[in-house]
């Protein structure tokens, strides 16, 4: 056989082999390509498309995913959803057989994909849908993957993350969250408040969408133009590229939050937690709510401070540090013992010295102020289209005042990230942030609602169902970013 010029195109193992019945050449490339001529030229790429292989006595089965609407396994020209498929071809003899089977395993393990993982899924989270995804689409594509899982189904709130702070990570290669971005944010705070968390926070974290937001995946995902399904989020986990993801650690006195996805005080956060009262609605409850708010606008007294990134040096008026203290005493809040062992022997924050860097402040009254880590707060709401994974950055969107009819306009553009050109918006990065929250500007008694990654951290004075407190009080509190802390399981 003629060699390529190419060293990609170099085979690793080429022989006659059969396939559907007929003899016919079969070569597995340096670069990863299965090539064959049956009725015209042919390939399988083993990085993207192939998930495993069997042997069955003298066959081989190939299992692939293609996109669906093609003839065949090379369906690189074909559209459609992505389509399970097996390849199978018979070498001509034991020697030839076992050659295959020797080098297509060296091939793929060469890959780094994870063979071990441990899987949670939320049976409660969004629309109650995880457990059939996980029949459906997860288990199947990791066994033609040929991946051990070990499933633990979560019970209650914080069950992942009571998991993730004592298991044996030396079992698994990854951690998957078959669920909304809830599970996974509470695995980050399980791996960051273990002992051994500058081992734990380096294993990486795969997610499936199964949850009412899914920002992260959904962030993940389009990153490379793929759309937000399980399958498209189980193959990135099967394929096993990672990235790493910037934690910011939000601190109020002795008590830390560690979140991966966003903090929202004013028109957003009353959005997404006082919707749950229509929670029957299904994800309508956010648009039906969210009109509510905007004909019944609230503006918020209070203060934010941040330590820019170059480039946004001009937005708000200098200022010094203004987190020397955190607030007053809150003997009632319920963390506070748990958080004093996390301030003994889990991670402290990031090493940054903030009393020394330049600060800037802008005062209110607010709509809304906006923290983001990644570009999607949720499938439908691009909420920041500059933010990146780990530039060691939270992109800041500020809203103080805005006429009714270009508000609704506003809270459209959320769709495609186009509100953030408004003039209405503040939109910048910074490296460090101090929220001051205060009361509603027209009814001073009561207060506002703080949310992060989905979850209430504190309520104020007269809110939603303010008799239930939150991990942190209504009061002053810092966030600082690590860039790069935690792994994800990425498609690049």
């Amino acid at each position: 056989m003629e060699q390529p010029e190419n060293p990609a195109e170099q085979p690793i193992v080429s022989d006659r082999v059969i396939i559907n019945g007929s003899e016919t050449p079969l070569t597995l490339t340096a670069d990863g390509k299965l090539r064959m001529r049956e009725r015209g030229q042919r390939c399988l790429t083993v990085e993207k498309e192939v998930l495993g292989f069997v042997t069955e006595g003298s066959k081989i089965r190939i299992r692939a995913v293609v996109k669906g609407g093609g003839a065949g396994i090379c369906c690189v020209a074909s559209k459609g959803a992505l389509v399970r498929k097996d390849f199978v071809f018979q070498p001509l003899s034991n020697d030839s057989l076992n050659l295959w089977s020797q080098k297509l395993r060296q091939y793929i393990d060469s890959l780094g994909r994870p063979k071990r993982l441990f899987v949670f899924v939320n049976p409660f989270g969004g629309k109650k849908s995880a457990s059939k995804i996980f029949v459906d689409h997860v288990k199947p594509l990791f066994d033609d993957a040929n991946v051990h899982i070990t499933l633990h189904e979560t019970q209650y709130q914080l069950h992942a993350k009571e998991v993730a702070s004592s298991l044996d990570l030396s079992k698994y290669d990854g951690i998957v969250c078959v669920s909304g971005d809830g599970i996974l944010v509470e695995v980050i705070n399980g791996l960051l408040e273990r002992e051994d968390w500058e081992a734990a926070i380096k294993m990486p974290i795969g997610v499936v969408p199964a949850g009412t937001g899914n920002g992260m995946v959904k962030s993940l995902l389009d990153s490379v133009g793929y759309p937000c399904t399980a399958p498209n989020a189980v193959l990135t986990i099967i394929r096993g590229h990672k990235r790493s993801l910037d934690v910011a650690t939000i601190l109020q006195r002795e008590t830390k939050f560690f979140s991966i996805l966003m903090l929202a005080w004013g028109l957003v956060a009353d959005i997404d937690i006082e919707s749950e009262k229509y929670r029957w609605m299904g994800s309508a409850r956010i648009d039906f709510y969210g009109l509510q708010r905007i004909l019944h606008l609230r503006q918020y007294n209070g203060c934010v401070s941040f330590v820019p990134a170059p480039g946004f040096e001009t937005y708000g008026e200098p200022t010094s540090y203004p987190n020397k203290s955190t607030g007053k005493p809150d003997s009632c809040n319920p963390s506070e013992e748990e958080s004093i062992k996390v301030r003994h022997h889990g991670y402290q924050g990031p090493n940054i010295d903030l009393e020394n860097l330049e600060w800037r402040t802008i005062s209110g009254p607010f709509v809304s102020v906006w923290l983001h880590n990644v570009p999607w707060g949720s499938e439908g709401t691009l909420a920041a289209p500059d933010a990146k994974f780990s530039d060691g950055y939270l992109d800041l969107i500020i809203m103080r005042d805005c006429p009714q009819l270009a508000l609704m306009s506003l809270m459209t553009g959320l769709n495609d990230g186009s509100h953030v050109k408004s003039p209405h918006v503040t939109y910048l990065k910074v490296k460090a942030f101090v929220l001051e929250p205060g009361p509603q500007t027209k009814e001073p008694t009561k207060e506002g609602i703080i949310d992060s990654d989905g979850e209430v951290l504190a309520r104020g004075k007269g809110t939603y169902k303010c008799d239930q407190k939150g991990p942190m009080a209504y009061d002053k509190l810092q966030i600082a970013v690590h860039q790069g802390l935690a792994t994800l399981f990425s498609p690049l």
